[in-house]
């Protein structure tokens, strides 16, 4: 049996600019952290030749093609898995259209499941790449790459895209600087649960005529990447504002009226800024707060479900092996 921890993240700056679409021409540059909430693989082998998938709902079938689970089906294809197999997946949170990257965490979380079953570990790199693989090569989903190589590295990281390839790095942050960063980050849940790829394709399609706006993300990224290395976290909060004002003109659905209105209410209690989780649309607010003005914007929102959380430094890891 083999058991997989695989986290969550927050994309706080750069978000779109890893579409192929945009970085296979121009450079993309995205600033992500992972946090401590994390989706679950467990993997054993089976006593008969069937294939046992439990997640929201339980499928039990005799070949690979079978399987309605799309990940799990070509992860399995993809690491040549093809029978007697029992694959359970469980998260800390529902998951299904938060923001918080879940579809590629378990999809790096069963990759590397998988592969620790057949004794054939591979690397963050490795993990990241094939996940990029089978939800974009393969399914044809229109999202880029930034989740899959948070979930595989973890920690803090600067992500440069291109033509060329993906680098990640590490960010050099003073300890005290990363707990005040932990601490002035707040999740509220908007009570909003949508379908990613709806936005995601729409802002995939507009690239061409929001080269502009992706540009400044990615600058903005870089910028983000500087003040946190100086603990100006005053200025992230500031940034974090002016970035999802720009990033909201990407798809017509990344933010609504009802969703505006929960961020001018957060803004106006004290967040210096913020932004929808993810593609946009519904799922999580994320907030940048000093903690003295965090009662106010917990008050001002008190008709959301916080998310306490903590930024994580690990990537995906198995915190349990028995043959």
């Amino acid at each position: 049996m083999i058991i997989t921890k695989t986290p969550l993240r927050i994309s706080l700056f750069g978000g779109g600019t890893d579409f192929p679409n945009f970085y296979q021409e121009e450079e993309g540059c995205v600033l992500s952290t992972a946090i401590d909430k994390f989706i679950y693989v467990i993997i054993k082998e089976r006593y008969d030749h069937k294939i046992r998938v439990g997640y929201s709902d339980t499928e039990l079938v005799d070949h690979l093609d079978a399987l309605k689970h799309e990940l799990v089906r070509e992860c399995l294809r993809k690491t040549g898995i093809h029978q007697r197999i029992e694959i359970a997946t469980m998260a800390d949170i529902p998951s299904a259209g938060s923001g918080l990257g879940s579809s590629s965490t378990v999809t790096v979380g069963l990759l590397q499941a998988m592969y620790a079953y057949l004794n054939m570990p591979q690397n963050h790199e490795a993990l990241a790449r094939q996940a990029c693989e089978v939800e974009i090569d393969i399914l044809g989903k229109p999202i880029g790459v930034q989740d899959q190589y948070i979930a595989a590295y973890g920690g803090q990281r600067f992500m440069h895209f291109s033509a060329a390839g993906v680098s990640v790095k590490s960010i050099d942050i003073q300890a005290e600087n990363w707990a005040t960063l932990n601490q002035n980050l707040m999740l509220f849940y908007t009570n909003i649960t949508r379908r990613a790829e709806t936005i995601l394709d729409e802002q995939n399609k507009n690239i061409g005529q929001r080269i502009d706006h992706l540009r400044t993300l990615a600058q903005f990224a870089k910028e983000a990447c500087t003040l946190l290395q100086q603990g100006n976290l005053h200025e992230i909060g500031v940034l974090l504002h002016e970035s999802w004002r720009v990033k909201r003109e990407l798809a017509s659905r990344i933010s609504n009226e009802y969703l505006d209105a929960l961020y001018q209410t957060a803004r106006k209690a004290g967040a210096l800024g913020g932004k929808i989780a993810g593609a946009g649309g519904g799922g999580y607010l994320l907030l940048y707060c000093p903690s003295a003005q965090q009662p106010q914007v917990r008050q001002a929102l008190h008709s959301l479900s916080e998310l306490p959380f903590n930024l994580e430094r690990n990537g995906t890891r198995i915190i349990f092996e028995q043959r």
